[in-house]
């Protein structure tokens, strides 16, 4: 930056002086060497000029920085709060905890006494009932082994004579399942029994005779095909019908004390095949006799009272 207006003032000073009142030549000279040091100030000055501009502008720059700095910090200090917040409300929920396990410690501690009685007591009991339990347990393997006795002669007294298809025996659980096929039983469409039915359970009735402790459950199925006539209004009526025929013949001809006997129809439900093909509705058509312990022969032995001190 350059004072040119200083230098032409002094220069039309010095021109004037000179014409006007012929300026001594020492004068002159001076002048001379006021001018040129008015240049160099000039120049220092415009110099001095340019530094303070350069600083200035870094300064503003710096002001840029700066202030993009403190909005750093700002943005993380208020990060830094919300986390302290947060560790905070997590410290005081770890308080509440530890406050209500304590109080839980002190609870246990109380009902410690209490627990530690009722655990004798009932050690005690169970020491009281392990022989109850080992005459169950033994009950079971006598029950499971007339069971399966009881299986085996079945079998062996229904096997002459008679097609497999006719004859199911199973051992489930604590009965004897016996499955006989319609066809073999009944007379097509009715209740009334066949000769070969009646050769059946004579000889099924030997085995029930010789096991006077057992019950024997008679239960007629039925296919799914409706049925009504004259003697029958539908399955339920057909089911119900062919498992008394059972029970009449077992009681009448066969002298099984009626006491034993049960009579139940289930229709064309519980089925043990699909319906939707002759084979199937073949092996639902059925009647299952199962013979059982009486029930009041499992109460007495569920019932701790009745076992021998």
């Amino acid at each position: 930056m350059k004072f040119s207006l200083p230098k032409a003032f002094l220069f039309a000073s010095v021109l004037g002086l000179g014409l006007s009142s012929c300026v001594a030549k020492k004068e002159f000279l001076s002048l001379q060497e006021q001018y040129a040091q008015a240049n160099k100030d000039a120049d220092a000055a415009a110099a001095r000029a340019d530094a303070l501009a350069n600083q200035l502008n870094r300064c503003e720059n710096d002001k840029v920085a700066i202030r993009g700095e403190v909005n750093n910090l700002q943005t993380s200090m208020s990060l830094r709060e919300e986390l302290i917040r947060d560790l905070r409300g997590q410290l005081d929920d770890l308080r509440k905890q530890r406050d209500q396990q304590a109080s839980q410690v002190g609870d246990l501690t109380v009902l410690s006494q209490s627990a530690s009685d009722n655990i004798k007591e009932t050690l005690s009991q169970l020491e009281k009932k392990d022989k109850y339990i080992h005459l169950i347990q033994a009950a079971k393997s006598k029950a499971d082994s007339i069971n399966l006795a009881l299986a085996v002669n079945l079998k062996s007294v229904l096997r002459d004579g008679i097609e497999d298809e006719d004859v199911d025996v199973k051992v489930d659980k604590t009965v004897v399942f016996i499955n006989l096929s319609d066809k073999m039983l009944y007379q097509s469409g009715s209740s009334g029994l066949t000769p070969k039915a009646k050769e059946v359970l004579g000889k099924i009735a030997k085995i029930i005779d010789s096991r006077p402790n057992l019950e024997v459950m008679v239960e007629g199925y039925t296919d799914n095909v409706p049925i009504n006539n004259a003697c029958v209004s539908d399955n339920w009526d057909l089911s119900v019908k062919r498992a008394t025929s059972v029970v009449r013949v077992l009681q009448s001809e066969f002298n099984i004390d009626p006491n034993r006997l049960i009579a139940a129809g289930r229709g064309e439900y519980n089925s043990l095949a699909t319906n939707d093909t002759s084979e199937g509705r073949a092996i639902n058509r059925r009647t299952r006799i199962i013979i059982m312990p009486k029930l009041n022969q499992f109460y007495d032995l569920l019932n701790p009272n009745s076992v021998p001190d």
